[in-house]
């Protein structure tokens, strides 16, 4: 089958190549991919910025969204049966969605909502599980809560502020001109174009900051928060708590200790709680998701579409940081 392969890390590294097919374990659903969609995860996990946490081998297909339909399934599967439409964000050790096929476990795996494409469902997997576990799970969002997501425009962005207004919050953003209506249009309340305003200068008394930013952008994001409010990270730096979850080897605990104690202490001084979200695998949680796209709360935001072949240049594009909403790969 093609897939976009790396053989190497490296900021252009990738190729489009014929791979065996995947085998099928007893819990597992092998699925046709009709689309998949672009992160910026798949570009750290290309340049090795996540060899880390994420110890892959070579050659390896990258993506990390997928929607198909089911071809067939391991002989413990109960939920899912062949032409069954699903989508999922793949475990984090079984990714490869930039192919043709790729076999999930089915705990990892959701129905597709029925009132969209698949091009709409693979934009949505990995972004919706982590606004969800960064506003459910972690922050325990309530109603009437003032929550800060930074850059709103983006693909996680534009999801967590959809589902942060189901909740009931407050939700300032951050954008650039261009797109101050636009997300304004998804639901924000307050907007901040960064190109003519500072946040921090702007915002106070928040319960939730949202980052998904550079350091920079993290250390600022405190002077918006009241005491006893929770500064919230996905693009890091981790905590030790993470590296404990995960079980890290005890070297790698001390190098995100390192890593994260700088913003720690600060958080602390000023009676803020810090944590880093690394998204997981959920299909329970997916299909809550389903539930809420079917019924119209919230709905995939989609940039531009390529082909398989076309995989490096989405990558390139994406990584200028400028996409309104997803980028997906058409694969069928």
């Amino acid at each position: 089958m093609k897939a976009f392969l790396i053989d190497r890390y490296g900021k252009n590294a990738g190729r489009i190549g014929d791979v065996a097919e995947p085998s099928v374990g007893v819990h597992d659903v092998l699925i046709q991919l009709h689309a998949s969609s672009v992160n910026m995860l798949d570009s750290k996990i290309r340049t090795g910025e996540f060899k880390l946490l994420l110890p892959y081998t070579f050659p390896l297909a990258l993506g990390n969204d997928l929607a198909g339909i089911v071809v067939r399934v391991g002989s413990g599967v109960k939920r899912f049966k062949p032409g069954d439409e699903v989508y999922a964000r793949p475990p984090e050790d079984r990714i490869g969605t930039f192919a043709e096929l790729i076999a999930v476990n089915e705990n990892a795996l959701a129905f597709k909502p029925d009132n969209i494409s698949m091009v709409e469902a693979a934009s949505l997997p990995l972004v919706a599980l982590t606004a969800w576990q960064v506003l459910v799970e972690t922050a325990q969002l309530k109603k009437g809560q003032k929550v800060l997501i930074h850059a709103g425009s983006g693909g996680f962005g534009s999801q967590a502020i959809q589902l942060a207004k189901h909740f009931g919050a407050f939700v300032a953003t951050t954008t650039s001109t261009p797109n101050v209506a636009w997300v304004k249009a998804l639901g924000a309340d307050v907007v901040i174009d960064y190109t003519q305003q500072d946040f921090d200068s702007a915002l106070s008394d928040y319960d939730v900051v949202v980052n998904s930013l550079g350091a920079d952008v993290l250390a600022k994001s405190l002077k918006v928060l009241k005491p006893g409010g929770q500064l919230i990270s996905i693009s890091g730096p981790p905590t030790p708590q993470f590296a404990q979850e995960r079980g890290t080897p005890w070297a790698i605990k001390q190098v995100m200790r390192l890593l994260s104690l700088g913003i720690r202490r600060k958080a602390r001084k000023l009676g803020i709680s810090y944590a880093f979200v690394f998204m997981r695998a959920d299909g329970a949680q997916l299909q809550q998701i389903t539930t809420l796209v079917e019924s119209g709360t919230i709905r995939p935001v989609i940039d531009r579409t390529y082909g398989l072949e076309s995989t490096a240049e989405a990558l390139r594009y994406i990584e200028q940081g400028r996409s309104k909403g997803k980028v997906v790969i058409q694969i069928v």
